[in-house]
């Protein structure tokens, strides 16, 4: 059996999706399997997936939206470790190495995560902290996480639920195991996300879509009692 399932949701994925594989296979660590949910694509993802079809598992299902297509992806699965590679993230030669091998030396974190570059910005992050943790989304979906503390993705959130998942695992009693490299980049980055500055939503507070930022971490807030 696989020690580690890497579970790809991908939707509309064409222009990233190869990368994000051809990046996951070239892994030094190689006890893994790959299980791609796609998520309803109505570009031609699927024909792209089909020339991996011997390297990976593919999962074809109506479009669910990402929290409920990474959950069908880890229903799917059975190694003792998962990590969520959204189909726009290319990750490093030794990010799995690097991962397993840090929960494995420290066998009470629940989770190992990572610096990480999101477009042209680098994101330096520091060891574990639930307190900071409790004020901002720090911690990026693409995290190795033991399997047996993985309790799913809110699919009811259009918002941080990478934030939820990791503030839910906290909450059980459980921490992470922080890695200070640069471990994997997510390609599309640099539009208006959950990774912008405070500063930008105190600037910019008229914005449909810092309003919906606000409206979606009020939800979490109060889902915590943060």
């Amino acid at each position: 059996m696989s020690e580690i399932s890497v579970i790809v949701p991908v939707y509309n994925g064409s222009k990233t999706i190869r990368d994000c594989l051809e990046s996951i296979l070239s892994q030094t660590f190689r006890n893994f399997e790959i299980i791609v949910v796609n998520d309803g694509s109505t570009d031609n993802t699927a024909e792209i997936l089909s020339a991996y079809s011997d390297k990976i598992k593919i999962i074809n299902q109506e479009n669910r939206g990402a929290a409920a297509t990474r959950n069908k992806g880890a229903e799917d699965c059975f190694a003792p470790f998962i990590i969520f590679c959204d189909a726009d993230i290319v990750t490093t030669p030794k990010m799995f190495e690097k991962m397993y091998e840090a929960l494995k030396k420290n066998p009470e974190a629940a989770f190992a995560y990572s610096s990480f570059k999101f477009g042209f910005k680098t994101f330096k992050l520091w060891p574990f902290d639930l307190e900071k943790l409790k004020k901002t989304p720090y911690i990026h979906t693409t995290s190795l996480i033991r399997r047996e503390f993985f309790p799913g993705f809110d699919e009811s959130l259009k918002r941080f639920q990478d934030w939820d998942l990791f503030l839910t695992i906290s909450e059980q009693g459980h921490s992470g195991q922080f890695i200070p490299e640069v471990l994997f980049t997510v390609k599309s980055g640099g539009t208006i996300s959950s990774w912008l500055p405070k500063s930008f939503y105190k600037l910019f507070n008229f914005s449909k879509k810092v309003k919906k930022y606000k409206e979606a971490e009020k939800i979490i807030k109060q889902k915590h009692n943060l």
